[in-house]
């Protein structure tokens, strides 16, 4: 039905939302509305498979069994070697089905929001036959930021039809610290402009590309932005030492932009902000920057969502069963990941009974997500069609479109020599980092991009950390080229890598640089001709053939500064630089 045959006495969809939320409300159980703040991890590929990973954490056999015990108000897929739920489309969209199910299964009907990390770039969990789309700092290379809606649509589409309804994307960080070792190409931008505008770009996309029951909740992270932090949250907590000043200058906009945008969720950032909060708390657990900043000043009444709670930057300073208290008292309603659910639900059941949280403050957090689910349509459509996944996810239409959308990204950066573009580069030796052995991940990009150069190209690998011997391997390879193109990332902290483009450069042989994720490695080695892709996929390593065989333009400009890699502040390579032809 389009919005014009609505009714006319059809109650509005924010007022039924609300309608709803409160009728279910009031016929849960505490237990049942401590369950509904709760996201949970599962492991397996099918709502009945038997993984002896739930057995160890949940002390139950199945995914389903997972969320018939806990009456969870959701879960989110993984496709890392752990969790390892991702096979396909029509697989995920079955184990949706079957989760649904199990959830459904108990009075109230309440079904699960299943969510999923899928940023673009490296925070890819459903890579292809889905429809694979390029960082957010590749999009803000493009400076198109229509082209950065057509994404996020695209993405929300696809995931919707595998029956995920939450994506926590898109990343809303600042990425105004050139060594931060966790944020990097996820971000749209080292500018707060550019980066809020691209954020509200993809908020739109991701939940007005389509209908209700078609599209996704985006989630803007990490508040209150983890742009600055040198240290990775994952294994320890980064404090960011900005005045409140800065941090409104430099951080605040892209969350502003976000929640100006309508956006249904926001996820905090396990980091130290001092000047925003001198308790020491991780801004997860602050109530000055959750209830304060984010509650009350910006007036922001969706869902918060913590960033998992199984990572060091939210453990250090509180136990298990504190941390979860913490964060509903500082303003948190969705609770991602705990390490162990029964003492994560049993400390918070614990503060109510004691009389340390109110049922009426978990009550608040529980309308906000029961009013998520029903305006998000999935109440009305809790089921994946799985006889339609194919149909819409990875359509042709919808990879060209991607294609369209990669090509405007790559941005070469010097080109002293001449060399590019190759117009006639004989054989070609593709050679260079390739990623981790990773489940879920594309081809190697070396191989990518030889396939997508032709057959004249030549594609040997050489790992993350090449030793001596691969080094000399790739050196006598390219004494018998005629052009070579080596693949880094991270030259920073990768002193064989570094070694590699150093005797590949000395050979004498035309070579170019491609930076394929961060694109600061040209502060490190002194190369004649730089690109950056700010991403590896294999969509992004076919737009980068073309700018190299001539057969594009490169369209691409800097979002962010790279400095030199000396530690002095100077700027190599200014934002906005892009050379063309």
């Amino acid at each position: 039905m389009s919005a014009a045959a609505v009714p006319a006495t059809a109650e509005p969809a924010d007022e039924q939302a609300r309608s709803w939320a409160e009728q279910t409300l009031a016929e849960l159980t505490l237990e049942q509305k401590v369950g509904q703040l709760f996201v949970a991890d599962v492991f397996g590929k099918s709502a009945d498979e038997t993984h002896p990973s739930n057995q160890e954490k949940y002390g139950v056999d199945t995914p389903a069994e997972v969320v018939q015990r806990y009456q969870v108000g959701g879960v989110i897929y993984f496709n890392n070697a752990g969790t390892d739920n991702v096979d396909d489309p029509a697989q995920v969209a079955r184990f949706s089905n079957g989760l649904q199910r199990a959830a459904l299964s108990a009075e109230p009907n309440i079904p699960l929001v299943i969510s999923v990390d899928q940023e673009g770039g490296r925070v890819t969990r459903i890579g292809d036959p889905a429809t694979e789309y390029p960082s957010a700092m590749a999009l803000g290379a493009g400076r198109d930021a229509g082209d950065a809606r057509d994404a996020a649509a695209i993405s929300g589409v696809e995931l919707r039809s595998m029956g995920i309804a939450q994506d926590f994307a898109p990343d809303a960080d600042v990425n105004s610290n050139p060594l931060n070792p966790v944020i990097g190409s996820r971000s749209f931008s080292s500018d707060p402009a550019l980066a809020g505008e691209f954020v509200a770009a993809q908020v739109d996309g991701y939940q007005n590309g389509a209908g209700p029951t078609e599209s996704v909740s985006a989630a803007a992270k990490h508040f209150p932005g983890h742009g600055d932090a040198a240290t990775d949250s994952h294994t320890s907590l980064p404090q960011i030492d900005r005045t409140e000043q800065e941090w409104r200058e430099t951080d605040l906009p892209p969350f502003k932009a976000a929640i100006d945008a309508g956006i249904d969720s926001i996820m905090t950032a396990h980091i130290t902000v001092p000047s925003l909060d001198p308790s020491g708390n991780p801004a997860t657990l602050s109530q000055p920057i959750i209830g304060g900043l984010l509650r009350e000043e910006l007036g922001y009444d969706g869902v918060v969502v913590t960033d998992s709670l199984q990572m060091q930057g939210v453990r250090e300073l509180h136990p298990d069963d504190e941390i979860p208290v913490l964060a509903i008292e500082a303003g948190v309603d969705q609770m991602l990941m705990p390490p162990d659910l029964d003492v994560a639900i049993n400390g918070v059941l614990d503060a109510v009974r004691s009389g340390r949280l109110s049922e009426e403050r978990i009550d608040q957090s529980v309308r906000r997500i029961l009013e998520l689910k029903e305006k998000r349509g999935i109440v009305e459509q809790p089921y994946a069609d799985e006889e339609a996944v194919d149909l819409v996810v990875g359509t042709p239409d919808n990879l060209a479109r991607v294609q369209e959308v990669t090509d405007k990204t790559t941005t070469v950066l010097r080109n002293d020599a001449g060399t590019l573009p190759l117009r006639d580069p004989g054989n070609v030796l593709v050679t260079g980092w390739n990623r981790p052995d990773y489940p879920g991940y594309p081809a190697e990009p070396v191989d990518a991009l030889a396939d997508a150069i032709g057959p004249f190209a030549t594609p040997l690998a050489t790992g993350s950390e090449p030793d001596p011997s691969t080094i000399d391997s790739a050196v006598s390879a390219a004494t018998s080229a005629d052009t070579v193109i080596v693949l880094t990332n991270g030259l920073r902290d990768d002193e064989g890598q570094r070694a590699l483009v150093e005797e590949l450069v000395a050979t004498g042989k035309p070579v170019v640089a491609v930076s394929v994720q961060e694109p600061y490695d040209p502060g490190y080695a002194d190369v004649p001709t730089w690109v950056a892709t700010y991403d590896w996929r294999s969509v992004t390593m076919s737009s980068l053939a073309k700018v190299l065989l001539g057969e594009q333009p490169p369209q691409g400009t800097l979002p962010v500064t790279i400095p030199a890699g000396d530690d002095t502040g100077t700027v190599l390579y200014p934002f906005g630089h892009g050379i063309s032809w």
